[in-house]
């Protein structure tokens, strides 16, 4: 049996988490995130274009971590850095924010940055 961690042993539930650790998966945010990169998130459904967050697409329950570009009807137009091995809302349509993306702890620590105007 595993040691409940301080979270768990005050009743917290994943749900109620206000930050909380992702990894990134595949290669759609380079160069500004790569493929094992863990990131630091916190929990909010408010963006702001230019932004890297952690989004979900309507009909699929993946999180993705893309960076918002404009609102439009149904939620955000969520992109990859990486036009060339991103599945975004180009394939997916509008996306919905999860959370805020505000660093970057292992291997390289690092704040991650919002630009001012990303591509769409």
């Amino acid at each position: 049996m595993s040691t409940p961690t301080l979270l768990q042993a005050n009743g917290v539930s994943d749900a109620e988490r206000i930050v909380y650790a992702v990894s990134v998966v595949g290669p759609s945010m380079a160069p500004t995130l790569r493929h094992g990169d863990a990131l630091l998130v916190r929990r909010t459904r408010r963006g702001r274009p230019g932004a890297v967050a952690v989004v979900r697409f309507t009909g699929d329950e993946s999180l993705y971590i893309k960076r918002l570009s404009h609102q439009v009807d149904g939620g955000w137009w969520a992109i990859g850095d990486n036009p060339y091995g991103s599945a975004d809302s180009r394939q997916y349509g509008p996306a919905q924010v999860v959370g805020r993306v505000l660093f970057r702890w292992w291997p390289r620590p690092s704040w991650v940055r919002s630009i001012d105007s990303p591509g769409s």
